[in-house]
């Protein structure tokens, strides 16, 4: 599972550091925008549980997620909403064994209430996706499953919307305030946010593409991410975007990060391969593993320049438990 892994140690304050930008101008506005193509998901599977009618707003959706899914912070790690949004990896299947439970089982664990207990791996935007585009017929009647998924997950997002709004980004905008034990000063702030540019591109170098990638004489395409609704690279693709925002945000002098997502950006876009199936193929597995590479060197650069910009560095891997 997606783990932070990177700690910071405080060093010199920044100049350019601008983390009220990023609270303001990228975190707020892109749960506002989770929350509202969730609702928009929810009341169209009310309409229909067609899985034709429901994917465009399924992918809006999936988009819109991309845009905050790097974010590891306060009400999207509270009682398990991130792993409900999008349970990912899943080798053991947990997710599909809940799902056909729910389909064979007491129609009561879809009610609201009910439902919001069940497995988060049958849960969100994953348990969605294997019921608008199934690899198989599905056991039962689904779209009683798939509403009372649309609406939990409209749930889940307006919950993460409302904790932002009502509290968890004031005590980012003000640390050290009165009553504000999460941060206690501005740099505080500005090693959490590094944290997470850092974690989420080691998450997308060594799970969303080394998976798939696997190794050269054992490739496994089938573990790519969101392979059924043809959204491998597009998730790659919108995760580096949403980086790039966040870390131009948060420090504009980094010139070297930035220009290096701006190549891993454009290797993204020349890509041609939606679920990254040519890993299996020597010819094109190369520009994945090309790929792959551009993104670790926005780390390293991000955790060298971007580091000195904010004032960090980096400590341990949070991981190890050291």
């Amino acid at each position: 599972m997606y783990r932070p892994l990177l700690a910071a140690i405080f060093l010199a304050t920044p100049a350019l550091a601008d983390y009220k930008e990023v609270v303001e101008g990228h975190i707020l506005p892109g749960y506002a925008a989770f929350a509202a193509a969730t609702a928009d998901l929810a009341a169209k599977a009310g309409e229909s549980c067609e899985p034709d009618a429901l994917r465009p707003a399924y992918q809006a959706a999936f988009d819109a997620w991309m845009g905050v899914s790097h974010l590891h912070l306060g009400p999207v790690e509270e009682k398990g909403r991130a792993l409900a949004i999008a349970f990912w990896p899943d080798p053991k299947g947990l997710g599909a064994k809940a799902q056909r439970g729910l389909l064979t089982g007491d129609p009561a664990a879809l009610a609201p209430g009910a439902f919001a207990d069940q497995s988060v791996a049958a849960r969100g935007l994953m348990g969605l996706e294997r019921l608008l585009y199934p690899d198989e017929p599905l056991a039962g009647e689904t779209c009683a499953l798939i509403r009372a998924t649309a609406d939990d997950l409209a749930r889940l997002a307006g919950e993460i919307e409302t904790g932002w709004r009502g509290g968890y980004a004031g005590l980012m905008l003000a640390p050290g305030g009165e009553g504000n034990a999460t941060y206690l000063t501005e740099q505080e702030v500005r090693q959490a946010l590094f944290t997470q540019v850092a974690t989420a591109l080691e998450f997308l170098a060594d799970t969303r593409l080394g998976r798939p990638l696997g190794t050269f004489d054992r490739p496994r395409p089938e573990r790519a991410e969101a392979r059924a609704s043809g959204r491998s690279l597009a998730n790659v693709r919108a995760e580096l975007a949403a980086l790039r925002d966040l870390t131009a945000r948060l420090a504009p002098g980094a010139a070297g990060t930035l220009a290096a997502f701006d190549r891993a950006i454009g290797l993204a876009d020349k890509l041609d391969d939606p679920v990254l199936a040519g890993v299996a193929d020597p010819q094109r597995r190369l520009k994945v593993e090309i790929l792959q590479g551009a993104v670790k060197a926005v780390r390293d650069m991000a955790v060298a320049e971007l580091g000195e910009e904010l004032g960090v560095s980096i400590g341990f891997n949070a991981a190890d438990g050291d």
